[in-house]
Protein backbone atom coordinates (compact mmCIF):
# COMPACT_ATOMS: atom_id res chain seq x y z
CA UNK A 1 0.00 0.00 0.00
CA UNK A 2 2.76 2.44 0.92
CA UNK A 3 4.37 1.92 -2.51
CA UNK A 4 1.57 4.01 -4.02
CA UNK A 5 2.67 6.86 -1.75
CA UNK A 6 6.34 6.41 -2.67
CA UNK A 7 5.73 7.01 -6.38
CA UNK A 8 4.56 10.67 -6.10
CA UNK A 9 7.27 11.35 -3.51
CA UNK A 10 10.02 10.17 -5.86
CA UNK A 11 8.49 11.96 -8.84
CA UNK A 12 8.19 15.29 -7.01
CA UNK A 13 11.73 15.03 -5.64
CA UNK A 14 13.30 14.10 -8.98
CA UNK A 15 11.47 16.74 -11.03
CA UNK A 16 12.07 19.62 -8.61
CA UNK A 17 15.76 18.79 -8.14
CA UNK A 18 16.28 18.37 -11.89
CA UNK A 19 14.70 21.76 -12.58
CA UNK A 20 16.95 23.46 -10.02
CA UNK A 21 20.08 21.81 -11.44
CA UNK A 22 19.14 22.85 -14.98
CA UNK A 23 18.59 26.46 -13.94
CA UNK A 24 21.88 26.51 -12.05
CA UNK A 25 23.76 25.12 -15.05
CA UNK A 26 22.25 27.79 -17.29
CA UNK A 27 23.18 30.53 -14.80
CA UNK A 28 26.73 29.16 -14.52
CA UNK A 29 27.11 29.54 -18.28
CA UNK A 30 26.02 33.18 -18.05
CA UNK A 31 28.53 33.87 -15.28
CA UNK A 32 31.31 32.18 -17.23
CA UNK A 33 30.83 34.72 -20.00
CA UNK A 34 31.73 37.49 -17.57
CA UNK A 35 30.54 41.11 -17.64
CA UNK A 36 29.61 42.42 -21.06
CA UNK A 37 31.24 45.76 -20.30
CA UNK A 38 33.65 46.92 -17.59
CA UNK A 39 31.94 48.60 -14.66
CA UNK A 40 33.67 51.89 -15.51
CA UNK A 41 31.76 51.99 -18.83
CA UNK A 42 28.40 51.30 -17.16
CA UNK A 43 28.41 54.34 -14.92
CA UNK A 44 28.06 53.06 -11.37
CA UNK A 45 26.45 55.71 -9.21
CA UNK A 46 24.65 55.60 -5.91
CA UNK A 47 21.44 54.22 -7.36
CA UNK A 48 23.30 51.48 -9.23
CA UNK A 49 25.12 50.58 -6.02
CA UNK A 50 21.81 50.51 -4.16
CA UNK A 51 20.28 48.17 -6.74
CA UNK A 52 23.19 45.75 -6.57
CA UNK A 53 23.07 45.74 -2.76
CA UNK A 54 19.33 45.56 -2.19
CA UNK A 55 17.37 45.68 -5.40
CA UNK A 56 14.54 48.07 -6.36
CA UNK A 57 13.40 48.63 -2.75
CA UNK A 58 16.88 49.83 -1.79
CA UNK A 59 16.90 52.26 -4.72
CA UNK A 60 13.64 53.78 -3.49
CA UNK A 61 14.91 53.96 0.10
CA UNK A 62 18.02 55.79 -1.08
CA UNK A 63 15.94 58.26 -3.11
CA UNK A 64 13.69 58.94 -0.11
CA UNK A 65 16.67 59.54 2.18
CA UNK A 66 18.35 61.82 -0.36
CA UNK A 67 15.22 63.89 -0.95
CA UNK A 68 14.43 64.09 2.76
CA UNK A 69 17.99 65.14 3.56
CA UNK A 70 17.81 67.95 1.02
CA UNK A 71 14.43 69.16 2.22
CA UNK A 72 12.37 68.00 -0.75
CA UNK A 73 10.32 65.44 1.16
CA UNK A 74 9.24 65.01 4.76
CA UNK A 75 9.26 61.44 6.05
CA UNK A 76 7.17 61.09 9.20
CA UNK A 77 7.78 58.25 11.63
CA UNK A 78 4.02 57.67 11.54
CA UNK A 79 4.36 56.27 8.01
CA UNK A 80 3.46 59.24 5.83
CA UNK A 81 5.52 60.95 3.11
CA UNK A 82 4.82 64.59 2.30
CA UNK A 83 6.10 66.62 -0.65
CA UNK A 84 7.93 69.80 0.38
CA UNK A 85 9.47 70.76 -2.97
CA UNK A 86 7.44 69.47 -5.97
CA UNK A 87 10.27 70.00 -8.47
CA UNK A 88 12.02 66.72 -9.16
CA UNK A 89 15.66 67.05 -10.19
CA UNK A 90 15.95 63.59 -11.75
CA UNK A 91 13.64 61.12 -13.45
CA UNK A 92 13.50 59.05 -10.27
CA UNK A 93 12.62 62.06 -8.13
CA UNK A 94 9.90 63.05 -10.56
CA UNK A 95 8.56 59.48 -10.50
CA UNK A 96 8.47 59.61 -6.69
CA UNK A 97 6.61 62.92 -6.62
CA UNK A 98 4.17 61.69 -9.28
CA UNK A 99 3.54 58.49 -7.28
CA UNK A 100 2.76 60.51 -4.15
CA UNK A 101 -0.13 62.08 -6.03
CA UNK A 102 -1.68 65.53 -6.42
CA UNK A 103 -2.51 65.80 -2.72
CA UNK A 104 1.21 65.81 -1.93
CA UNK A 105 0.98 63.16 0.76
CA UNK A 106 0.68 59.37 0.87
CA UNK A 107 1.61 56.32 2.92
CA UNK A 108 5.33 55.55 2.73
CA UNK A 109 4.86 51.76 2.48
CA UNK A 110 2.58 52.02 -0.55
CA UNK A 111 4.85 54.62 -2.14
CA UNK A 112 7.86 52.34 -1.87
CA UNK A 113 6.06 49.47 -3.57
CA UNK A 114 4.73 51.64 -6.38
CA UNK A 115 8.05 53.29 -7.20
CA UNK A 116 10.03 50.03 -6.90
CA UNK A 117 7.97 48.71 -9.84
CA UNK A 118 8.32 51.93 -11.84
CA UNK A 119 10.04 51.69 -15.26
CA UNK A 120 12.72 54.17 -14.12
CA UNK A 121 13.86 51.75 -11.39
CA UNK A 122 13.50 48.71 -13.62
CA UNK A 123 15.73 50.38 -16.21
CA UNK A 124 18.54 50.51 -13.64
CA UNK A 125 18.29 46.76 -13.08
CA UNK A 126 18.03 46.00 -16.80
CA UNK A 127 21.10 48.09 -17.58
CA UNK A 128 23.14 46.42 -14.84
CA UNK A 129 21.96 42.97 -15.94
CA UNK A 130 22.90 43.72 -19.56
CA UNK A 131 26.37 44.72 -18.35
CA UNK A 132 26.68 41.45 -16.42
CA UNK A 133 26.77 43.15 -13.01
CA UNK A 134 23.26 42.23 -11.82
CA UNK A 135 21.49 38.90 -11.89
CA UNK A 136 18.72 39.07 -14.52
CA UNK A 137 15.32 39.29 -12.87
CA UNK A 138 14.06 36.21 -14.73
CA UNK A 139 17.02 34.13 -13.51
CA UNK A 140 16.70 35.37 -9.94
CA UNK A 141 12.97 34.71 -9.72
CA UNK A 142 13.06 31.32 -11.45
CA UNK A 143 15.94 30.17 -9.25
CA UNK A 144 14.20 31.26 -6.05
CA UNK A 145 11.03 29.51 -7.22
CA UNK A 146 12.97 26.33 -8.03
CA UNK A 147 14.54 26.30 -4.55
CA UNK A 148 11.06 26.73 -3.07
CA UNK A 149 9.81 23.80 -5.13
CA UNK A 150 12.56 21.54 -3.79
CA UNK A 151 11.69 22.64 -0.27
CA UNK A 152 8.04 21.79 -0.87
CA UNK A 153 9.03 18.41 -2.30
CA UNK A 154 10.96 17.68 0.88
CA UNK A 155 7.90 18.51 2.99
CA UNK A 156 5.72 16.39 0.70
CA UNK A 157 8.08 13.43 1.11
CA UNK A 158 7.93 13.77 4.89
CA UNK A 159 4.13 13.93 4.81
CA UNK A 160 3.88 10.89 2.53
CA UNK A 161 6.33 9.00 4.73
CA UNK A 162 4.09 9.70 7.71
CA UNK A 163 1.10 8.44 5.76
CA UNK A 164 3.04 5.33 4.70
CA UNK A 165 3.94 4.55 8.30
CA UNK A 166 0.32 5.08 9.28
CA UNK A 167 -0.89 2.40 6.88
CA UNK A 168 1.92 0.01 7.80
CA UNK A 169 2.02 -2.08 10.94
CA UNK A 170 4.46 -0.38 13.32
CA UNK A 171 7.62 -2.31 14.11
CA UNK A 172 7.23 -4.67 11.15
CA UNK A 173 9.47 -5.28 8.18
CA UNK A 174 6.91 -3.47 6.02
CA UNK A 175 7.36 -0.27 8.01
CA UNK A 176 11.13 -0.64 7.85
CA UNK A 177 11.01 -1.02 4.08
CA UNK A 178 8.89 2.11 3.80
CA UNK A 179 11.43 4.14 5.79
CA UNK A 180 14.31 2.77 3.71
CA UNK A 181 12.68 3.57 0.37
CA UNK A 182 11.45 7.01 1.42
CA UNK A 183 15.01 7.81 2.49
CA UNK A 184 15.92 8.07 -1.20
CA UNK A 185 13.75 11.11 -2.10
CA UNK A 186 14.46 12.64 1.32
CA UNK A 187 18.22 12.41 0.80
CA UNK A 188 17.86 13.76 -2.75
CA UNK A 189 15.84 16.82 -1.77
CA UNK A 190 17.77 17.47 1.44
CA UNK A 191 21.13 17.19 -0.33
CA UNK A 192 19.95 19.47 -3.12
CA UNK A 193 18.90 22.12 -0.61
CA UNK A 194 22.29 21.92 1.09
CA UNK A 195 23.95 22.34 -2.29
CA UNK A 196 21.67 25.28 -3.05
CA UNK A 197 22.84 27.16 0.05
CA UNK A 198 26.39 27.06 -1.31
CA UNK A 199 26.13 27.11 -5.10
CA UNK A 200 22.65 28.41 -5.92
CA UNK A 201 22.20 31.19 -3.36
CA UNK A 202 24.36 33.49 -5.47
CA UNK A 203 21.73 33.44 -8.24
CA UNK A 204 18.97 34.65 -5.89
CA UNK A 205 20.86 37.87 -5.08
CA UNK A 206 20.55 41.09 -7.05
CA UNK A 207 24.28 41.40 -7.67
CA UNK A 208 26.04 38.96 -9.98
CA UNK A 209 29.60 37.89 -9.04
CA UNK A 210 30.98 40.82 -11.06
CA UNK A 211 28.55 43.13 -9.27
CA UNK A 212 29.78 41.90 -5.89
CA UNK A 213 33.25 43.17 -6.82
CA UNK A 214 31.71 46.58 -7.51
CA UNK A 215 30.06 46.53 -4.08
CA UNK A 216 33.33 45.63 -2.36
CA UNK A 217 35.00 48.60 -4.05
CA UNK A 218 32.14 50.90 -3.02
CA UNK A 219 32.39 50.22 0.70
CA UNK A 220 33.17 53.41 2.60
CA UNK A 221 35.15 53.18 5.84
CA UNK A 222 33.08 54.47 8.75
CA UNK A 223 35.22 57.33 9.96
CA UNK A 224 34.76 61.01 10.65
CA UNK A 225 34.64 63.19 7.56
CA UNK A 226 35.16 66.91 7.49
CA UNK A 227 33.30 68.47 4.59
CA UNK A 228 29.51 68.45 4.56
CA UNK A 229 29.46 67.08 1.03
CA UNK A 230 31.75 64.24 2.00
CA UNK A 231 29.57 63.47 5.02
CA UNK A 232 26.42 63.41 2.88
CA UNK A 233 28.10 61.21 0.27
CA UNK A 234 29.31 58.80 2.94
CA UNK A 235 25.81 58.61 4.46
CA UNK A 236 24.12 58.01 1.11
CA UNK A 237 26.67 55.34 0.21
CA UNK A 238 26.07 53.65 3.57
CA UNK A 239 22.31 53.69 2.93
CA UNK A 240 22.85 52.30 -0.56
CA UNK A 241 24.92 49.46 0.89
CA UNK A 242 23.03 48.66 4.10
CA UNK A 243 19.63 50.33 3.83
CA UNK A 244 17.87 52.25 6.63
CA UNK A 245 19.96 50.44 9.25
CA UNK A 246 22.85 52.76 8.32
CA UNK A 247 20.90 55.86 9.47
CA UNK A 248 21.72 57.34 12.85
CA UNK A 249 18.37 59.19 13.02
CA UNK A 250 15.98 56.82 14.79
CA UNK A 251 12.90 58.70 13.57
CA UNK A 252 14.05 58.48 9.97
CA UNK A 253 14.76 54.78 10.36
CA UNK A 254 11.28 54.31 11.77
CA UNK A 255 9.78 56.26 8.86
CA UNK A 256 11.40 53.97 6.32
CA UNK A 257 10.48 50.81 8.19
CA UNK A 258 6.81 51.67 8.59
Amino acid sequence: MWVLLLIPACAAAALSCLRLVRLTTRADVLDALGPARPSEAVGIGLYETAYLAGGPDRVVELALVLMAGRGRLHLAHTGWTTVVDPRGRTRLERALIEAIGPEGQCRTAGLRGDVAAHPVVREIGDRLATAGLATPEAVRRSTAHAVQQVRRSLLLCLALLGAALAVSAPGTADAGSAVAWFALPLILTGGTLLMARVDVHVYTRFAAPAGLEVLRAARVPRQAVGAHGDAEQALLTAVAMAGPAALSDARLRAALRT
